[in-house]
């Protein structure tokens, strides 16, 4: 499932000001309430591998797939540039097939949501769960119904800049009442600073939100107990002002 295509050239870019140091330690701080001595993770939807190196600076042993090939290009050499020896492999969380098990299974910024229908969550759950040993933690965040449906997404633009081009991006969501999903539509143009010549390339990213209920059943059905869901943000309960949840399950 290739979604990542032009739009991860520029995705560090547009992403640098994302506190991934703050996020992993959240991440540190859940599997250490919830979970029983974790040091082996997988991380599903690895991308440009910043979660899992601040991950591997903490201590924990690390590896990671994803379906995106120019991600994990970019991911090496994030790596590479942190010293740290990168285990990561291209692979679809749907049909990922573990040859060990691992203490946990993280799924971050919001690769759950990427998976729009039943069928895709479904075969993801059972991937994660085929990976873990009994009582391993899957932890995962999605884009969270009543927070959505709350706060209702808008055409957003940003802008940003390095040396040698200048970025925007225009993010506009078409909604979709039937399967609970937003497109977004992403356009981007690009604007080389030393020849003065602007490209412009286009992609939809087409983003699941998702309720407690239904993920409880969904996990139930594939071999996890839903232990909690908590607000992104603050890691406090979950309410109508929540536009993202983490998920944390318990293989049994």
């Amino acid at each position: 499932m290739e979604v990542f295509q032009d739009y991860s050239y520029y995705y560090n870019l547009f992403y640098r000001d994302k506190d991934y140091k703050k996020e992993a330690e959240q991440i540190d701080f859940l599997l250490k309430e919830y979970g029983n001595n974790v040091k082996t993770i997988i991380s599903f939807g690895c991308g440009t591998g910043k979660h899992d190196i601040e991950l591997l600076k903490m201590g924990y042993c690390m590896e990671g797939i994803d379906a995106s090939k120019t991600m994990l290009d970019i991911a090496k050499k994030n790596f590479k540039e942190n010293n740290i020896e990168e285990k990561v492999e291209i692979a679809d969380i749907r049909f990922f097939e573990a040859h060990k098990y691992y203490d946990a299974v993280i799924s971050l910024f919001h690769v759950i949501s990427y998976q729009n229908s039943n069928e895709d969550v479904l075969k993801s759950f059972r991937s994660a769960r085929k990976a873990l040993k009994n009582g391993g933690i899957f932890l995962f965040d999605v884009w969270y119904g009543p927070g959505v449906l709350t706060d209702l997404p808008i055409v957003r633009v940003k802008e940003v800049e390095d040396k040698e081009r200048r970025l925007i991006r225009i993010a506009q969501p078409l909604l979709h009442d039937k399967t609970n999903v937003v497109d977004v539509c992403y356009e981007i143009l690009i604007s080389d600073k030393n020849t003065n010549i602007t490209k412009n390339i286009k992609e939809t990213h087409s983003m699941r939100y998702f309720f407690r209920p239904e993920l409880e059943m969904l996990l139930a059905e594939t071999g996890f107990e839903l232990i909690d869901n908590l607000d992104c943000n603050t890691l406090k309960e979950t309410n109508y002002n929540s536009w993202t949840s983490y998920f944390i399950a318990k293989a049994v």
